[in-house]
């Protein structure tokens, strides 16, 4: 028995001589489950992740983590107030072991966080956060970039002003409402096909220096966004015919919905969808610095838990807190496949990719499946993801090695489409 006793002694010493020699950060990572996330070094975590301190820099890598979550303390913005009764978002204890397939492997979201750049992900079930992770620092309380969910936030302001009888129809020309549009490609425009992205100009926008988006971004740096709105000329296709992605649609959109409604597009969106939703923080619209508008494309900002709670109002047919914010045949348009023209469904729309995997309603991408499920998506790996059916939700937000998606060859969007199909999993079928 004392050999015994000795040899355990022997084996707790050398245990807590390791221990010692293992630095304190990594032994907390590990007593914790928390491993280091990708790039850390490279995307600034020896500077703290810093802003960068203009916004032409805020998308190069050691500044990207910091800018995304504080792009309107780099740009000039205008802010929506929360609301003064804020939802309730509890937190399910324990936590759903959430688990995925990917390319032959199985996975945890622990195995997620270390293998892509994802900033947050929180995943909600029946209104309760079920998983939660973060990497880099990033926190809760950040309010964290769109990117180009905010165009379906531009859209929700649509149909709300549709509902208040501030639009009159989506039929109505764009140029109905901004005169100053009057005889041009997007004046003469269809909201409605504006807002299914085939307005049938000639655009291309896949995140190069020199395409469409770019050319039109710098009108828009230089003389604002009527002029930028002005610079688009050429038609390749009719109206309606085909999806086109081009976020200087959703330009238009947030100029018309101003000049419908008389209102500035923070506070419209503020009093109409985000303090009915019951936000609970503060969230901003960045502004082109030249006029002051909005960035109707892509400059939103929130916390989480908002983005979230934006989430859940989606996932229950547009109510929240007992209150119907947008009317359910409202959403049902800008979600639901079989509402849309055949060459805009999951399985026959082609993406500027190629790609026939999802579909795209009004300013929202749909995906395939037996059951509606569809999504906001934002470049660099920023997403909602919604589940009616079984009122779910996954709010993910990313820092991708680039714009367009998984060129990098990291398959950061396949992945992450993975890792929803794993979520939807863990509750019922695909």
């Amino acid at each position: 028995m004392k050999r015994k006793n000795a040899s355990g002694t022997n084996v707790l010493s050398a245990w807590r001589r390791l221990v010692s020699l293992v630095p304190p950060a990594l032994l907390a990572a590990a007593c914790t489950g928390v491993m280091a996330a990708p790039d850390e070094q490279a995307l600034g975590r020896d500077a703290g992740y810093p802003r960068a301190p203009n916004l032409a820099q805020a998308y190069q890598q050691r500044y990207i983590v910091g800018s995304f979550s504080a792009m309107d303390r780099i740009a000039p913005s205008c802010t929506q107030p929360p609301s003064d009764h804020p939802s309730t978002l509890e937190k399910a204890e324990p936590q759903t072991d959430i688990r995925y397939r990917f390319r032959g492997g199985s996975y945890s979201l622990d195995d997620y966080m270390q293998r892509q750049r994802a900033t947050a992900v929180v995943v909600i079930k029946d209104g309760r956060i079920v998983a939660e992770r973060y990497n880099y620092d990033r926190t809760p309380e950040m309010r964290m970039l769109s990117n180009s969910m905010g165009k379906t936030i531009v859209a929700l302001g649509i149909m709300r002003a549709l509902e208040e009888g501030k639009i009159r129809s989506l039929d109505d020309l764009a140029q109905d409402y901004l005169p100053a549009l009057q005889g041009s490609l997007y004046g003469g425009t269809r909201l409605i096909n504006l807002m299914r992205m085939a307005s049938g100009a000639r655009f291309v926008e896949d995140y190069t220096p020199n395409d469409d988006r770019a050319r039109v971004n710098a009108v828009l740096h230089r003389q604002g966004a009527l002029q930028a709105a002005l610079s688009v000329t050429e038609r390749a296709d009719p109206e309606g015919a085909r999806f086109n992605y081009a976020g200087a649609q959703t330009m238009v959109l947030g100029l018309v919905l101003e000049a419908a409604t008389g209102q500035g597009l923070c506070r419209w969106i503020g009093e109409q969808i985000w303090q009915p939703i019951g936000a609970a923080a503060t969230a901003s619209w960045l502004l082109n610095p030249v006029d002051r508008e909005p960035i109707a494309a892509g400059g939103f900002n929130a916390i989480v838990y908002d983005y979230a709670r934006l989430g859940m109002m989606l996932a229950d047919d547009g109510v929240a807190n007992g209150r119907q914010v947008v009317s359910r045949e409202h959403l049902l348009d800008m979600t639901d496949a079989a509402r849309q023209p055949p060459s805009f469904r999951p399985g026959t729309m082609v993406d500027s990719h190629g790609a026939t995997y999802f579909g795209y309603g009004l300013q929202t991408w749909i995906m395939p499946g037996g059951s509606r499920r569809f999504a906001l998506l934002g470049i660099y790996g920023q997403a909602i993801f919604v589940d009616p059916e079984r009122k779910l939700v996954m709010v993910h937000m990313g820092v991708g090695k680039e714009a367009s998606g998984d060129a990098s060859g990291n398959h950061f969007g396949q992945e992450r489409d993975a890792l929803w199909r794993g979520v939807v999993a863990t509750y019922g079928n695909w």
